[in-house]
């Protein structure tokens, strides 16, 4: 397989601020009930991706003038947890709740508890079995994998040997982008799916996981990563591996060391989602249908995937999808 690698620009990356959503619905007046909005995330602000989230949700609860609380449980498996944190916005009087589910079906009883207690439920980046969410903000997961199957393809000549990082097993994400990314591989004629695990959804087991698989399978030539935590872990493995030259890594999401490794040659593309506007729009949501615009408001709301690969990280536009930090 012949990788191709374009010869980078002598450009320094600057961290932009991404454009912010324009809000539709009307500004609340001084007068107007400061409604409370719980949000319950995956990750808290050590995760680069759930950190630009938050951003987007503080920013539109400003707007909107509405209280907002934020909380997570201590790692992306603990669905229990996030059951709890769930119950106890309820408690505290939450008449919002903006929700990634960690796990499809085990969030849903306590989502569908929270709604029957008067709670709107706004889903966000992972969706839950539950027909009580008022509306939900997320990438098209499936297309999302399509397209970094699309990419692994686009870049490299010959047969595919493909190995498939993937996380939460039991979430609607990862299971909707592998599956974006199995059915593209196979319509290609040219590609054969090696290997696959499901991984704990931090670094250092991806990494553990990933030099496995390549140890395992050297035949491998194209590794996908399908989150931020997985991404990081892959880089590591293929940089320890030295296989950089001859490996083509297709990795969601960004942060400092996804994008050090798409410069390197480690990372070969990134499927990068709006991570900000997940956030905005998912308060921005519970603050129409709270304020009687629900008619407003879309079931639900695709926000945009795209890659970038070392051919276009320097474009002004690519950047501030890099870096969407507030």
């Amino acid at each position: 397989m012949t990788k191709r690698i374009s010869r980078l620009l002598p450009a320094v990356l600057a961290v932009l601020l991404a454009a912010v959503p324009t809000g539709c619905a009307q500004p609340p007046s001084r007068t107007t009930t400061r409604y409370k909005v719980a949000l319950v995330a995956k990750n808290d602000r050590e995760s680069e991706f759930w950190d630009a989230v938050i951003t987007g949700a503080e920013a539109a609860a400003t707007e909107y003038n509405m209280q907002l609380t934020v909380t997570a449980p201590d790692n992306e498996e603990n669905y229990d947890a996030q059951n709890k944190l769930i119950e106890a916005a309820v408690e505290d009087g939450a008449q919002a709740l903006v929700f990634s589910a960690i796990d499809y079906e085990e969030n849903a009883a306590a989502i569908d508890a929270a709604s029957l207690a008067g709670v709107t439920i706004i889903g966000i980046d992972s969706a839950v079995h539950s027909d009580k969410v008022a509306a939900y903000i997320g990438a098209d997961n499936y297309g999302a994998g399509a397209q970094a199957a699309q990419s692994a393809l686009d870049g490299t000549d010959g047969q595919l040997y493909v190995g498939l990082i993937n996380y939460e097993v039991n979430g609607a994400n990862g299971s909707e982008r592998e599956q974006g990314a199995r059915d593209t591989l196979e319509a290609s004629g040219r590609a054969e799916i090696t290997a696959a695990v499901a991984t704990h959804p931090n670094a250092a087991a991806a990494r553990s996981d990933a030099l496995a698989m390549l140890r395992d399978h050297p035949e491998i030539n194209a590794l996908i990563a399908f989150n931020e935590a997985t991404a990081v872990g892959a880089a590591q493995a293929v940089q320890q591996m030295q296989r950089a030259d001859d490996l083509w890594l297709v990795a969601f999401d960004s942060n400092i060391e996804t994008i050090d490794a798409l410069q390197s040659g480690a990372v070969d593309a990134l499927v990068i989602q709006n991570t900000y506007a997940m956030g905005y729009f998912g308060v921005e949501s519970a603050y129409k249908v709270l304020s009687g615009q629900g008619s407003s408001v879309d079931k639900t709301t695709v926000t945009a995937t795209r890659i970038i690969t070392r051919d276009n990280m320097f474009a002004i536009d690519k950047q501030k999808a890099l870096f969407p930090f507030g």
